[in-house]
């Protein structure tokens, strides 16, 4: 063949070779075709397109060109399934790991008791009010309008009032929920492959929002007064890290609150070591009737504190309105990233947000949510305690949405979990919460997303019944 063939002559030539070949081996590289048919680098190309659109070979960007599986033609109007392996050559090892948020058993069957989640019942939901100020919101003239990138400002300052100390709105960025903020902070103050502190036990999300950055979480031990100060000045220590992620108020998943003492101590450590204090304060409005502690960022007057909060929890799940309260450069990094990501929060919602957290029906939803909350903890640990010999809790929370509960000798977490699964009800399995090994195995139940008492009731009995179906445990 000569300079003068056409793509057509060289699609002959190369169908009789593929005829020749097995599915999956290689073609010659078109380097190799240009000097074997002595044709251009385009009548290659426009030849091996030809081939692949007739389904006889696959092409794979940074591998080459291979002879079809059999059955791979496909009409023009056909079905069928692409090839995307070359996919994984493209993507390298960037991946996001989800192995600690996303269920390995499945979504749960109907029926199901769920208490592994971590939202509210509907029943505990202020859907009125969120359903008539969504409508009002929408009926606005200016609802679709393009929103401030940094959130309205009413919107902030009613946020700046809630944290409290000096923090004022121009310290506040509206963010897509809690989540959103999580990973905005993470991306924005560490740089790749950086530590960050986290406390032992942790929030899974927050572990993966982490990764999902490229740091490296170490874990930094808890006890009942929350995390250790002593072990935290340890771990900076070591690691040099830069950044600690921690939850001060009703802790997720066990509960805590960080002693007041050790507030002051907290600060003092991450002042010492140049570090910022992400703090997480996802239950401010979960307490279970008492008095709940001012955020950390209240007390915060060098800018170390970047404080996370959102209407999530005490709200609905699909109320996406969260907070990051910082002052700083940190805050022009994070307002930085936040508008690379999604310029800003649709309109509507905040204005709803922004009209429900005004109103003296969301004081009155705070106090009969805790109100429920708290009698919703005492049933679930009073059924846990009867009908789990030998489980232990880590203590009665006085805020937030579940009970952390450690495990007798010998029972596997993961495969209680599954057990309990196939008796008909849902339970975190507590592995899920270290970023490294458990020191026990635990459990993670929840008491706010079933419907009422008798289901929290039946759903210790279900889960007692699916501890005893793994039949006697060593030690």
């Amino acid at each position: 063949m000569n300079d003068g063939s056409t793509s057509g002559e060289l699609a002959d030539s190369l169908r009789a070779l593929v005829s020749r070949l097995s599915p999956g081996d290689r073609l010659p590289s078109s380097r190799e075709l240009i000097k074997e048919y002595r044709v251009g680098p385009a009548t290659v190309a426009r030849a091996i397109a030809a081939l692949a659109a007739e389904g006889a070979v696959v092409t794979r960007p940074g591998s080459g060109t291979f002879a079809a599986q059999p059955g791979r033609l496909r009409d023009a109007v056909g079905g069928g399934d692409g090839d995307t392996d070359w996919q994984t050559v493209a993507l390298t090892d960037r991946a996001v790991d989800t192995h600690l948020i996303a269920d390995p058993l499945g979504p749960p069957p109907a029926g199901t008791i769920t208490m592994d989640g971590g939202y509210v019942h509907r029943s505990l939901q202020p859907t009125r009010a969120l359903s008539a100020a969504l409508a009002r919101a929408a009926r606005r003239p200016d609802a679709w309008d393009r929103a401030p990138a940094g959130g309205l400002m009413a919107l902030r300052t009613v946020f700046a009032r809630i944290v409290g100390g000096s923090v004022t709105p121009e310290d506040v960025l509206v963010t897509a929920g809690g989540q959103s903020a999580l990973s905005i902070a993470f991306r924005a103050i560490a740089g790749p492959g950086s530590p960050v502190l986290v406390e032992s036990p942790t929030y899974p999300r927050a572990l993966a929002a982490a990764r999902a950055a490229g740091l490296r979480p170490v874990p930094v031990p808890l006890d009942a007064d929350g995390l250790r100060p002593d072990m935290l000045a340890d771990a900076f220590a070591m690691t040099g890290a830069r950044l600690l992620y921690c939850q001060p108020t009703f802790q997720n998943p066990t509960g805590t609150v960080l002693a007041p003492e050790r507030r002051s101590q907290i600060l003092d450590v991450a002042r010492a070591s140049g570090a910022f204090v992400l703090e997480d304060d996802f239950a401010r409005h979960l307490g279970h009737g008492g008095a709940v502690p001012r955020p950390l960022v209240a007390d915060d007057r060098d800018g170390m504190v970047v404080h996370v909060t959102s209407l999530t929890k005490p709200a609905a799940p699909s109320l996406r309105i969260g907070v990051l309260v910082a002052r700083g450069p940190v805050m022009e990094r994070m307002r930085a990233v936040r508008l690379v990501d999604d310029f800003f929060v649709t309109l509507p919602l905040q204005e709803a947000a922004l009209e429900v957290l005004s109103s003296p029906s969301w004081d009155r939803h705070v106090r009969s949510l805790g109100t429920a909350l708290r009698e919703r903890c005492a049933v679930l640990a009073a059924a846990v305690t009867r009908e789990i010999p030998g489980a232990t809790l880590a203590g009665l929370p006085t805020g937030g949405l579940h009970l952390w509960v450690r495990l007798p000798p010998g029972v596997d977490d993961t495969v209680l979990t599954g057990a309990a699964r196939q008796r008909g009800v849902a339970v975190s399995a507590g592995s899920r919460y270290f970023a490294t090994e458990q020191p026990a195995a635990h459990l993670r139940i929840g008491f706010a997303a079933t419907a009422d008492h008798a289901e929290l009731t039946e759903g210790a009995r279900r889960l007692g019944a699916a501890l005893t179906d793994l039949g006697p445990r060593d030690g």
